[in-house]
């Protein structure tokens, strides 16, 4: 007999949580029924509902979940950029690592399911884009103002220039596999050749010496 009710609830919870995110993912959110989520979590249909109350609830619980990763992955991304002693070097690094994660299976499908259910969800979505794209762009404008100050960039709208990267970055992968689905895929030495060239455009635009010339 399990010796830590609490325990049990907690690895319940999470094999549900699990279990929804997959069905959720490959069905959409009409697509998916609380029955098919409980059977693959091998738990009644009476502890899905205890646990998450209904479907709406259940869904929001997992792209929240899912953003909390995004701000995970993201910060330690953009943090140590500010202070670097060598802007092209530590720029691709970053680069690489962003359309790295951006690219992952899990996170484009979450993005493209978020999408798919706006106009059901609108506070959702605006939720997702507000703790996703917009406070990643938030974060790297703060470094690039840092940058702006140190005269290693030259710029008037950091915000502005953090858009510009991350769509330079990501915006071949990304755009080709929201239409095409995740069976597509990119070798390692295609997304390196994407973050490479991105940077390289990025500082032909913004690197001080290059604006002040």
């Amino acid at each position: 007999m399990e010796k830590n009710p609490e325990g049990r609830s907690a690895r319940k919870r999470q094999a549900i949580l699990e279990a929804a995110t997959e069905v959720f993912l490959n069905k959409g959110y009409l697509g998916t029924s609380m029955d098919e989520v409980a059977a693959l979590a091998s738990v009644s249909k009476q502890t899905v509902y205890k646990n998450f109350t209904d479907k709406q609830r259940l869904f929001t619980e997992i792209i929240h979940g899912g953003l909390d990763r995004i701000d995970e992955l993201f910060s330690g991304v953009t943090g140590s950029l500010a202070d670097t002693q060598d802007l092209e070097n530590d720029l691709t690094a970053l680069a690489r690592q962003f359309v790295t994660i951006l690219t992952q299976p899990r996170m484009l499908q979450l993005r493209r399911l978020v999408i798919a259910e706006a106009d059901r969800f609108p506070e959702l979505g605006r939720t997702y884009y507000e703790r996703g794209p917009e406070r990643v762009h938030a974060l790297l404008a703060q470094s690039f103002g840092r940058l702006a100050h140190r005269k290693l960039l030259a710029l008037d709208d950091p915000l502005l220039a953090a858009n510009h990267l991350t769509w330079l970055i990501t915006s071949i992968p990304v755009n080709k596999v929201m239409f095409c689905g995740t069976g597509e895929h990119f070798t390692r030495t295609e997304l390196d050749h994407y973050a490479d060239e991105a940077v390289r455009v990025f500082l032909a635009a913004y690197r001080h010496d290059t604006r002040s010339a």
